[in-house]
Parts: structure tokens; sequence; C-alpha cells
């Protein structure tokens, strides 16, 4: 989304750090390029860790392209609040066209290139972008929702409620303090935390990173 504010700190290096040095054997392994969602609240600080993550592989010479969930909403940003305003029950996974970001990392994975939307933030509209994939060998996709994507090899789950990311919304200056919003978020937090469940690797409260096993945290 272009507009979008990253504030990237030491702990998103660092957590980003360890979770490319679990990555990194796997894509060796395989050959094949992945997939990879990085899910969790908003302002829990996904599009940070995925460009932090992107400048990880990087360093061991490993490309990467980030999607990014928001510009795969049916609406552009203040329309998209308008909507949710006018009916609270749109608020969920159906304000975003899941099944075109998946038909759109499908298609990448096959090397095809793709024409994507592209949220012009501060001017409340879709445009269009094209993307390739020549040479990257990971697609990093973040957003509130990734996890229920078909195509992803793997999920990482940001394990931040909205109460404990107030102070990180306010840095990205996305939205002014409204009661609506709160309203917002504890409805995307009561769909948003069952997504924890079918992570492969945690990343906690203090950014500290855990693997799953069978989809059981590894203590």
């Amino acid at each position: 989304m272009r507009g979008d504010i990253l504030v990237i700190d030491a702990h998103h290096r660092a957590a980003a750090r360890q979770l490319a040095d679990d990555i990194v054997p796997l894509l060796l392994a395989d050959k094949a390029p992945l997939a990879i969602g990085i899910s969790g609240e908003s302002g829990s600080g996904k599009s940070e860790l995925a460009q932090a993550l992107s400048d990880a592989l990087s360093e061991q010479d490993i490309d990467s392209i980030i999607l990014q969930q928001d510009d795969y909403f049916h609406y552009p940003p203040h329309t998209n609040d308008a909507r949710r305003r006018d009916d609270i029950h749109w608020v969920g996974p159906q304000e975003v066209d899941l099944d075109r970001l998946d038909e759109n990392i499908a298609s990448l994975l096959e090397g095809a290139p793709i024409v994507k939307p592209l949220v012009i933030y501060a001017e409340n509209r879709i445009a269009t972008e094209s993307v390739a994939r020549p040479g990257a060998r990971i697609l990093l996709i973040e957003g509130t929702y990734v996890s229920r994507l078909r195509h992803l090899s793997h999920r990482i789950f940001i394990d931040r409620t909205y109460t404990q990311t107030k102070e990180a919304r306010k840095r990205r200056a996305r939205e002014a303090p409204d009661p609506f919003i709160e309203r917002v978020l504890d409805i995307e937090h009561q769909l948003i935390k069952t997504q924890k469940t079918s992570a492969d690797w945690i990343v906690d409260s203090e950014y500290s990173v855990r693997r799953a096993i069978g989809r059981k945290q590894v203590e």
C-alpha cells in the first residue's frame, strides 16, 4: 500500500533474523519457492516484520517479494471505513478479496507475472501495479487474515492483541482515536486469534520466536 508508514525496530530485526535462520534450510531442502504468510492484529508489526524478514533473507543472498493484504480490500480505506460504519457486520475477511490474493500467489509461485491492486492511501483509491518474480525464491504475504490463504507453504502468527499494540498504531499514524475503531479491533481480535493454531511460528508479545511442531508450540 502506497503511503504506509513502517517503523522497524531492533526487536523486529532480531525476530526476522531468527525466522530467516529457520526458513533458509527449508528453502534449500525443497528448491521450490515458498509462500510465507504473516498474520496478526492491527498494529502487531506484520508489515515491519515482513520487511525486516525480507532484509534478513537478502543478507543471505535470497530475494523475496512482499504482498500486502491491505492492497486487496474491496474498497479503498476511507470508503471501507464508511461501509463499516454503515454496517458493522462488514468487518471481517469478507472485506478482502482473498481469492484474488490467493490467485496472485499461485501465479507468482509458478513464475508468472501478475497485475495486482495497489491502494493509494492518501487519495483513497485503488490503482494497479505489475509484479514479477525473477530471482525471488520467497513470497512474504502479510495481513490480518492471510493465514486463511490456500497457497501458503508456512505461516507466522504475531501473538499481540490490539490492546497491546495501541502505541504502535499511534506511531504509524493510520487512525485517529475513535471508539468505533476500538469496536472494530475487538471484532477483528475474535476472528484473528483463531489463526494462531495454524501457525508454524509464533512471535509473542516480546517478539520472541517459537517454532510449532504439529501445530503445537514448542515452549
